[in-house]
This record gives C-alpha cells, structure tokens and sequence, in this order.
C-alpha cells in the first residue's frame, strides 16, 4: 500500500491557514528566518493545536512529516531560499 504524499498548500488547509501560493509566500516572508535552535513547533506564531500537529507528525514520523519538514526548511530559509 503506498502512503499518501501531503503538499504544502494541504499542509496549510491542515493547520487552518491560507492555503493558496501568495499566502503561502507571504506567511514564510512574515515569519522567517527562524532561529537554528528553535523547533519549528515552538515558534511564537503557531495556535496551541497547530504546534501540537507539527510536534506530533515529526515525533511519530507521520504521512505529515515530509511536508512538514519542507515547510521547516522554508521558513529557516527565508524567502530567498
């Protein structure tokens, strides 16, 4: 059975954000780079079920965790990543 691949604009419908390219480019622009000790789950700007989704799909390695991932890349990155 193979398993289902997320993308990151269905990673944003998950956490209940715009989900649509300028808002994903916006909200990465808003909110990186973030700093190299902090987990992504733990950034100031995720609601309490958001940071506890993320923290869990990484832990678990979930179906989530690809994108997951991805978007923690993003937003270390910075826009012009």
């Amino acid at each position: 059975m193979e398993q289902p691949i997320h993308s990151l604009p269905s990673l944003f419908k998950q956490l209940g954000l715009d989900n649509d390219p300028v808002s994903i480019d916006q909200f990465i622009a808003t909110h990186s780079p973030l700093k190299p000790e902090l987990h992504l789950a733990d950034a100031f700007f995720w609601t309490k079920s958001q940071s506890q989704f993320l923290r869990d799909e990484i832990l678990d390695d979930a179906d989530w965790a690809e994108v997951v991932d991805q978007l923690n890349v993003m937003l270390r990155k910075g826009r012009a990543g």
